[in-house]
Formats: structure tokens, C-alpha cells, sequence
């Protein structure tokens, strides 16, 4: 029987298998962990909550979802009319804006604060700028037609029903009281409950999706 020695060369190429597949695998580890899909699940992830919505803003300009394509949205719904819950929440979005941006001034510039009316019909545009300004200069006041603003709570699952006042222009409204945050496409991540949130721990999930 012929002792022969392999030969240096068909020693490497015996080796060249293992060598690529340890090559593939380190591949397949890099494009795993920098993924888009990598980003931290929030509480509302693949959830069928907004995207769509045809509003006006500030400006009276005609605006939907793919006007903040590119942006994060931190969205409130409510009224200006309201006389207790909102200008709190509004209150704790611009508390909670000011810290973000101390914080993560870079990240700051990613996102787009909405407060969308539940009550077009007192809150035009100009009120809502007006409103808007007193918590925060970056929050963008969106409203519209009584459809329009009926078509946002259907697909953002809001509640909103009109409670009569003393007289017709003194009626007041019950509605969820909620933060959502949105990601650049437009697709639920996140919500807080605005009793309970502080500008603390917005600011917190802010910068746990955007930082």
C-alpha cells in the first residue's frame, strides 16, 4: 500500500468549504444585526392604527400621511376648546419635546409633533396655530373638514363623541387621550397613556425609538 502525502495545496482546498461557510455565516450575522427590522418592538408594532388621513394644516394647506414621510410622528388627538385634559397632555408634549432635544438634539430633528382636533368645527387653522405655539413651536395643529377629521379617528381608532354644552357653542367632548408614535412610513409603534405619561418618560420612548 502507497504512503502518499497530500500535497500542501489539496490540503488547502480541503479546507476552502469550511472557510467560505464561516465567510457566509459572518455575512448573514452582520446583515441580522444591522437589519431594519432590528429596531426596538414597540407596544403597538404591526398594528393596523393610522397611515391614512387627508388633512389641512396651520397654513390651510392640504396635508396626509406622505407629507411626513421621512419623520416620526408624535401624535395627540384632541380640541382647543377643551378644558382640562388637553392642555395638560400638550403641556406634557412640550415638556417632553424640550428634554428630547436637550438630550438628542440630532434625533430632535427626525421627528414631527401633530395634535390633530377632534372639533373642526371651532378649531380653523388659525385657532389651532395659536394653540399649537403656547406649548411648543414644533407641534403642527392639523384639521379639516367634519369627514376629514371623521376619516382620521375611524383609522387612528379614537373615540370622540360630542357632549352637549348650555348652549351650542359650549358643547364639550369625551375622547381617548393617547400619545402615538409613528415611524417614518407612517406605521403604529408605539402609545402612552396620556393620564399617566410623564414628560420623562415620553421624552424616554423618544429616545428609545429615535436615539
Amino acid at each position: 500500500m502507497n504512503n502518499v502525502q497530500p500535497s500542501e495545496g489539496r490540503k488547502r482546498s480541503a479546507y476552502l468549504p469550511l472557510i467560505l461557510l464561516a465567510l457566509a455565516l459572518g455575512a448573514a450575522a452582520l446583515l441580522w444585526f444591522t437589519r431594519p427590522g432590528s429596531a426596538p418592538e414597540g407596544n403597538l408594532s404591526n398594528a393596523a392604527i393610522g397611515q391614512q388621513f387627508d388633512l389641512v394644516d396651520e397654513e390651510n394647506r392640504p396635508v396626509s400621511n406622505a407629507s411626513f414621510d421621512g419623520k416620526w410622528r408624535l401624535m395627540y388627538f384632541g380640541y382647543t376648546y377643551c378644558p382640562d385634559v388637553c392642555p395638560m397632555d400638550l403641556a406634557t408634549m412640550g415638556a417632553a419635546l424640550r428634554l428630547f432635544d436637550e438630550q438628542q438634539p440630532e434625533a430632535a430633528q427626525k421627528l414631527q409633533p401633530l395634535f390633530v382636533t377632534v372639533d373642526p368645527e371651532r378649531d380653523t387653522p388659525e385657532v389651532m396655530a395659536e394653540y399649537t405655539a403656547s406649548f411648543h413651536p414644533d407641534i403642527v395643529g392639523l384639521t379639516g373638514s367634519r369627514a376629514q377629521i371623521d376619516a382620521a379617528l375611524k383609522n387612528f381608532r379614537i373615540y370622540a363623541a360630542k357632549v352637549p354644552g348650555e348652549t351650542d357653542d359650549s358643547y364639550t367632548y369625551d375622547h381617548s387621550a393617547l400619545f402615538y408614535l409613528m415611524d417614518p412610513n407612517g406605521r403604529a409603534v408605539e402609545f402612552l397613556a396620556s393620564q399617566t405619561a410623564t414628560p420623562e418618560q415620553l421624552a424616554a420612548t423618544l429616545e428609545r425609538f429615535l436615539g
